[in-house]
């Protein structure tokens, strides 16, 4: 007699939870899985770190849509609309320009996640590599490196940013650059303390005598083990590169004009604060609650990738 459908699905609901609960795995794809479900429920239960998820993701689907989403041409100018409060032809109202200010967010969320996501491209492999290599080689290497890395951190980030920026000129490419130049050196130096305890592992001795070279231990045995404290860390400065980004978007240093992006839009509002208050709220809200959502997250991810924590 066949089975109905409803019970296939509970059998195979079963069958999959035994199997993510077996004791000892059978295979090495069992048992990340089983790693991966375990790292699931305990993400399931902060419910901050949850919520803080689900704002990223449904930031990163606005983004992914914003054409779809936007009601009006980011560009287009109508002086008869200007300082329009929200309504259902706005939503966010408009600003000086008569331009709406909702379309404008939902594509300037774009500009805030790529200069977010590809600082942290560029810092995050930086700091770790420096910082690898400076712990594990030791000597007047790590004297050399570490010299750089204070020197960094003797200047707040945003002044640093702003030092490199102004350099290179102001453009959103450069303010990227600028960013990830002032944001790897805390990378390095928590890479740096996760290499001074690994490199006194047995196995690193083993692959040692082994005859293996310094560059494949750091690369293929010291790295992948500093990579979920790395992430950490990364997620968690994502407050901080957004904020950065805003504040030179702000000062005219970072995305031009008429490029939405949020702290340029913070910036066009600040001159009718007083009288349309909406006009640079919202575009900061935005930058409150995306930098909120990254460090709830980034939280939660330390509770799972961290095992002294949990």
């Amino acid at each position: 007699m066949a089975m109905a459908p409803n019970s296939i699905d509970q059998a195979n609901g079963r069958g999959l939870r035994a199997w993510l609960a077996a004791p000892v795995p059978s295979s090495p794809f069992q048992a990340r899985m089983q790693q991966l479900s375990l790292k699931w429920w305990r993400l399931r239960a902060n419910p901050a770190a949850l919520f803080g998820l689900a704002i990223i993701v449904l930031i990163m689907l606005v983004a992914l849509f914003a054409p779809l989403i936007a009601t009006h041409d980011i560009y287009a100018q109508d002086l008869t609309q200007r300082l329009q409060r929200p309504s259902a032809a706005h939503w966010f109202g408009t600003d000086e320009l008569g331009r709406d200010i909702f379309s404008r967010l939902v594509f300037g969320s774009r500009i805030t996640l790529y200069i977010a996501l590809l600082t942290a491209v560029i810092a995050a492999p930086l700091g770790l590599i420096i910082g690898t290599t400076s712990g594990y080689l030791g000597g007047w290497v790590d004297t050399v490196l570490m010299r750089i890395v204070d020197i960094f951190l003797a200047f707040p980030s945003l002044v640093l940013a702003l030092a490199f920026v102004a350099a290179l000129g102001p453009s959103i490419d450069h303010a990227i650059i600028a960013i990830a130049l002032a944001a790897w050196p805390p990378i390095a130096r928590l890479a740096r303390a996760e290499t001074l305890s690994i490199r006194k592992s047995d196995y690193i001795a083993a692959v040692r005598l082994q005859g293996a070279s310094p560059l494949r231990i750091i690369l293929g045995h010291v790295v992948p083990m500093c990579i979920p404290s790395v992430v950490v860390r990364i997620t968690l400065n994502m407050a901080s590169i957004i904020l950065t980004a805003a504040g030179l978007g702000f000062l005219g240093l970072g995305a031009q004009p008429p490029s939405p992006e949020w702290g340029a839009m913070l910036a066009s509002g600040r001159e009718f604060i007083l009288t349309n208050g909406w006009i640079a709220a919202i575009p900061g809200l935005a930058i409150l609650v995306t930098s909120l959502a990254f460090n709830l997250f980034g939280d939660g991810l330390r509770d799972i990738l961290d095992p002294r924590h949990g």
